[in-house]
């Protein structure tokens, strides 16, 4: 690490949350912060996503922005720019979030960087005494679940997964009934995502833009030379250093919703057929179409259709959740449920109302300002989390099996209990290498 040492931190975080430090829990904080229960946050990457923070600055919700974060200059002041007309207040702006963490005053942050700064931010923020709200995936490879549990754990800090439909009404109602015999008994589900990205540039070695950190960009990840286009969106097929492809990007939603419903935890056997199918020549790096079977045990089965360069409307929808049941069906979404029984016939339908973002980049809605507030009152100690540490860990498993079975091209046993992979050629991606100095400690 370069210019703030881990230690630093956990002795600041010390020194300014003393009851903590002393044994106090999560909820117990939430009472002793007294009426003035305000919450002072972070925002740690400044792209598509930050804009679904905004609603949860209003002054009902009791929340203060200090720090705007972001490696690219124009990135944090393009948010600042955007927040000026909503703010009474002028939020600090800075490049390094370690500067933030410094800080006894802040009590959360929210990460919405590159797939491969997400479970490092979130290890280092709850080391120095921060709750932490981090986009999905949780994190960018199986190791690091582990690696954030054990954090979360150590330091009893609320930690969030920004899959936001854990927080929406018409989700949770439909998935209460499932769970109640709505449907009978779950058997299967099959989750979905198609859009018609189109083609990339071939990244070329360059000088980084002027106003961009390079170095901080990579943070954790080993050093390498610029490519052109790197740090915008294309980050996520540009290799595996920064990403998590499609099924990171986007599976990480609705296989939560899918692993919720049939109440399933870790599978038994992974098998996939993906491949890069569109733009052949192009800087696209993985697979842009994925097919992926997770297999359960008690015959439940939850299966992954994405298609991300061919639009064709498979399910009726861009992005959502089938679940088969031995009486009857749901489709689920960001903007409706739909009951079907046994027979196809329509029982009932819900539509949710939120106006939430679906394959459309960035985005956000009252689902993501919903599921914002269920991360505030949790800190506060009102309720639990939406999406607690060990449920986001497990969906995001998914993501890490799939893309791991991909990459060594073959099927694989796991272990259903413990979610670990009975295989040594993939067992060899479990992890990943830090730039010295980055590496957890725990």
């Amino acid at each position: 690490m370069n210019s703030i040492n881990r230690r630093d931190f956990i002795k600041t975080s010390a020194l300014g949350f003393g009851g903590l430090a002393a044994g106090l829990s999560v909820k117990s904080y939430g009472r002793v912060k007294g009426a003035n229960d305000r919450i002072h946050v972070a925002f740690m990457g400044c792209g598509r996503r930050v804009g679904a923070y905004y609603e949860s600055l209003e002054e009902k919700y009791n929340s203060e922005l200090l720090y705007i974060c972001d490696v690219k200059k124009s990135m944090r002041d393009k948010a600042a720019n955007d927040l000026k007309s909503k703010l009474e207040y002028t939020p600090q702006l800075i490049e390094d979030i370690r500067i933030a963490f410094e800080d006894e005053k802040l009590d959360a942050v929210f990460i919405a960087t590159p797939d491969h700064w997400h479970a490092p931010a979130g290890w280092m923020a709850m080391e120095a005494g921060k709750h932490v709200y981090i986009e999905k995936p949780l994190t960018h490879n199986p190791a690091e679940n582990e690696y954030l549990s054990r954090f979360q754990e150590k330091y009893d800090r609320v930690l969030q997964m920004g899959n936001q439909q854990r927080s929406s009404a018409h989700t949770i109602e439909i998935i209460n009934e499932i769970h109640n015999g709505i449907i009978g008994t779950p058997y299967k589900a099959v989750a979905f995502y198609n859009n018609n990205r189109g083609e990339v540039p071939n990244p070329v070695e360059q000088a980084p833009p002027s106003d961009l950190n390079w170095d901080l960009f990579q943070g954790p990840a080993p050093r390498e030379s610029y490519r052109h286009n790197t740090w915008d969106y294309n980050w996520h097929w540009y290799g595996w250093k920064w990403g998590t492809a499609e099924t990171g990007n986007n599976a990480t939603h609705e296989l939560d919703i899918a692993r919720w419903a049939l109440q399933l935890d870790y599978p038994e056997k992974v098998h996939v057929e993906a491949f890069k199918h569109h733009y052949p020549d192009d800087g696209w790096e993985m697979y842009d179409t994925m097919y992926a079977s997770f297999f359960f045990p008690g015959n439940k089965v939850i299966n992954w259709d994405g298609k991300s360069r061919n639009n064709f409307n498979t399910y009726d929808g861009g992005r959502g959740t089938v679940i088969y049941g031995t009486e009857g069906s749901v489709f689920i979404d960001r903007s409706l449920y739909r009951l079907y029984d046994r027979n196809g016939n329509l029982m009932r339908a819900q539509a949710s109302g939120s106006g939430e973002a679906g394959t459309a980049l960035g985005g956000g809605g009252s689902m993501s300002t919903s599921h914002v507030i269920n991360f505030y009152d949790s800190i506060r100690g009102k309720v639990k989390p939406n999406s607690p540490t060990v449920e986001a860990a497990k969906s995001t498993q998914l993501c890490h099996l799939a893309n791991i079975a991909y990459r060594v091209n073959k099927s694989f046993d796991v272990d259903s209990k413990t979610g670990r992979i009975l295989d040594s050629d993939a067992m060899k991606l479990w992890g990943r290498e830090y730039e010295s100095g980055w590496e957890p400690k725990i």
